[in-house]
């Protein structure tokens, strides 16, 4: 009896410690929200308000009537998807490989993957910008295709591995006996068993294309290549920043990116499950 009391009172203090989590999370975002919707006299109010005193929906009918928007969205669009297509184009053989097939060095392929994952973005910030401007790939959908791509590539590699490693090595076997290659068997066979894993690493590739800020300032100039991370930073001016517009935009800003996670988040949890355990 004292044991089911203790489990009890233990899933009890847990499911608190969960929620208090979530709230400091989710805190930022709440804020963010109410800042968009507050008047510019109410954002510096000592003690701040922890509830709305005064609705004002200024901010965001200013953001949604502005002509850029729509170009800065459709910007982040491009760059998103294309990151998605390179990356799973060059992710999903990789992953397969060094799941799979008998390579020379697969653990110092591993370790080079994982290592690249530990490297700040601004460390290739400036030679990507060196690079790119001497090709004319600066201020370009490519540019900032490729850029975003050499961070969600070695994501792309360890997040798909654990899905190859899980499907037994027999069903490639068996089919290269019926008359397969190893590339039929990977595109027969492999892949649409691996559905759940592409999926789920093509949400997570999107929303780094999407979200990227470091690139975006670096590689773009004009408002015609620019994404909406870049348009929020524009907002900000050198002396004075309209705190409320720059929050109006930074919430219509996580909205696509927060529909496409509610529409997928039961495919997202499955696969990273699936991988977890696999693994």
């Amino acid at each position: 009896m004292k044991t089911l009391f203790s489990l009890y009172h233990r899933g009890y203090g847990l499911s608190l410690l969960g929620l208090l989590m979530l709230a400091i999370f989710l805190f930022p975002i709440y804020w963010m929200v109410l800042t968009a919707l507050r008047p510019s006299t109410e954002i510096f109010a000592y003690p701040p308000h922890f509830l709305p005193n005064v609705v004002d929906l200024g901010p965001i009918k200013q953001v949604l009537s502005d002509p850029k928007v729509p170009r800065y969205f459709i910007n982040s669009a491009i760059v998103g998807l294309g990151c998605t297509v390179l990356s799973l184009l060059l992710a999903t053989p990789a992953a397969y490989a060094l799941a799979h097939l008998p390579l020379r060095g697969k653990s110092l392929l591993m370790l080079i993957s994982l290592s690249s994952l530990m490297f700040p973005a601004i460390m290739i910030a400036t030679p990507l910008f060196v690079i790119f401007s001497r090709m004319g790939l600066s201020d370009s959908y490519f540019g900032l295709i490729v850029a975003n791509t050499t961070l969600a590539l070695p994501f792309a590699i360890m997040v798909l591995r654990p899905f190859f490693l899980a499907i037994p090595k027999q069903l490639t076997e068996a089919a290269k006996i019926d008359g397969c290659t190893t590339w039929g068997a990977f595109w027969r066979v492999i892949l649409p068993l691996s559905v759940t894993g592409l999926l789920t690493t093509a949400i997570f590739t999107f929303l780094i294309g999407w979200g990227d800020l470091l690139f975006a300032i670096t590689l773009v100039n004009s408002d015609e290549v620019r994404p909406i991370t870049a348009g929020i930073y524009a907002n900000m001016g050198n002396n004075t920043i309209r705190w409320n517009a720059v929050m109006a935009i930074s919430t219509v800003a996580m909205l696509p990116p927060l529909v496409l996670f509610l529409i997928t988040q039961r495919y997202v949890v499955r696969g990273l499950t699936v991988g977890a355990v696999k693994e």
